[in-house]
């Protein structure tokens, strides 16, 4: 009962509430009513924003691992997304996925140190690997084009066009919601546990049997999947990935 996600009638009440003001929200803008297409837009951004502040709150608030580095992931799910959409022709639910995935080897990478340094050293770390990817997002034009960017087309989703922000919203709305439901289910298991218990003290962790490296290098490579996937939806949205986006 304790584990459940909405514990109290209180908070069953208020998702089914939001819920169908979502839905009389899209219902009413059909008809011409109430929201329009800047109301989406901005909607997107909060919801892609939300995608990746989900993944930095697994690392630094779940884990307790300082990260600098978080728009770098971003940019590079939002770069791989790009080129596998202008190179392969790969749809936007394909290509986000790989975003996320190759997102997170980065992740995998940078939290090596993790098990050496910590607080603010850890912190100094993630920095240097954002300015390295800055820098190489700029400066490898053969791949990225530099600071003139890749333009992308118009996104699809099962033959159904994701042109307008109301539809790009519901896709970006339903991504969302089935990676926050696996956050949460992720904070509830072994491993969430396993991440907090690194946070309030990872000497006592490692004591009583959890695996500091594993858990660590799993904490980044989550975040950055969750940065990845955000900045391929994101460049998508935009309709190109540009270099000072990710800064």
């Amino acid at each position: 009962e304790d584990e459940r996600i909405f514990r109290t009638r209180f908070k069953r009440a208020w998702l089914a509430i939001f819920l169908l003001l979502i839905t009389a929200i899209f219902v009413g803008s059909l008809f011409g009513v109430g929201a329009n297409e800047y109301h989406y837009f901005i909607a997107v951004l909060i919801l892609i924003n939300l995608i990746a502040a989900i993944g930095l709150n697994l690392l630094v608030g779940f884990t307790g691992l300082l990260s600098l580095g978080h728009a770098a992931f971003m940019g590079v799910g939002a770069y791989t997304s790009a080129l596998l959409i202008s190179h392969a022709g790969l749809p936007i639910y394909v290509t986000m996925i790989a975003g996320g995935l190759v997102a997170a080897a980065f992740g995998v990478v940078v939290g090596i140190p993790s098990l050496r340094i910590k607080g603010f050293y850890l912190m100094v770390a993630t920095l240097a690997f954002q300015m390295v990817i800055d820098y190489g997002i700029i400066h490898w034009e053969g791949l990225t084009r530099g600071i003139r960017g890749i333009e992308l087309p118009t996104p699809d989703f099962l033959g159904f066009s994701l042109k307008q922000h109301q539809a790009y919203f519901l896709f970006v709305f339903a991504v969302m919601a089935i990676l926050m439901w696996g956050a949460k289910n992720l904070t509830r298991s072994k491993i969430g546990r396993a991440f907090i218990a690194i946070r309030d003290n990872d000497i006592s962790a490692e004591i009583i049997g959890i695996s500091i490296f594993r858990y660590k290098l799993l904490a980044f490579a989550v975040s950055a999947f969750y940065a990845g996937v955000a900045g391929a939806l994101y460049a998508s949205f935009l309709r190109t990935a540009m270099p000072e986006d990710y800064h």
